[in-house]
Order: C-alpha cells, then structure tokens, then sequence
C-alpha cells in the first residue's frame, strides 16, 4: 500500500501520516519510513545530531499495525492507543535511515487490539514494543 491508499484505511493526514508504505504478508504488518531529515518532529532533536524521538518510532509501529484492520477500517473509524508496554530503544533513527517495522496483533478483544512489533534500519533493531490500540467511533456529536 502506498501512501494514498494508507490514507484510504486510516484518520492520519498530513505531517501526522508517518508510514511511506505498508503491506500484510502472513498477518504480519511491514511499513517503511524514509527519514529525509525534514520531519517536524528532528526540529529540536537534537541540533547538529538529529535523532527520530522514541515516540515517533512507537507511532510509526502503531500506524504500521493499522493495515491489519484494513477490512474494519472506514472513515469514521479512528484508531486510539491505548496502552504501551516494554518498550526497548536498542539503536537511534537518524536523517537518511529507512525504518522498517514488522508488527502483529497477538490478541482480539473487541474493541481493544493488542500487538507487538520491532522496527529496524540495515536489519539493526531499533526499537521493539508492546501496544494497545481500540477502534473508536470518530464522528463528532
């Protein structure tokens, strides 16, 4: 899936669609993210050694997850964390880096979805971690 039809399934637009691309193969989720040096969030992190911050790469996995849901997905559907556990920051993300994650949903109990995933450069793991998402309604009252 590329970046059109990632905004076809999931609520994130703009700076906030942080995949470049993403497919399910076996029920497992991989995503890419070229990191060009540009993004908002290196603004300030860190100057002169700009490194992805931790919660972006927690992000990146989350939205990853999401092609799983592709079949509930819809547009008034939103995707909510819920829950992170055992994170590890092994490795920085720095300008230039293709992140690649593979993540799984590991349980189902509707309308809460549990995952574990790792992202990597070069085959190097970068982070791995333990979520929690739910499918919220996303229409406003």
């Amino acid at each position: 899936m590329n970046r059109h039809e990632l905004e076809q399934i999931m609520p994130h637009r703009n700076s906030m669609m942080l995949l470049d691309e993403a497919e399910v193969v076996d029920g497992k989720a991989y995503g890419k993210k070229l990191i060009c040096g540009d993004e908002w969030f290196l603004d300030g992190h860190f100057p002169g050694s700009p490194i992805v911050p931790g919660v972006i790469l927690c992000e990146i996995l989350a939205q990853s997850t999401c092609v799983c849901l592709k079949e509930k997905a819809s547009d008034k559907m939103l995707t909510l964390f819920t829950g992170l556990n055992n994170v590890k920051f092994k490795n920085p993300v720095r300008p230039g880096d293709l992140f690649e994650t593979e993540c799984e949903i590991v349980k189902i109990r509707e309308p809460f979805y549990f995952a574990k995933g790792k992202g990597s450069v070069n085959g190097k793991v970068c982070v791995t971690a333990e979520f929690s998402f739910a499918l919220a309604n996303g229409e406003q009252e």
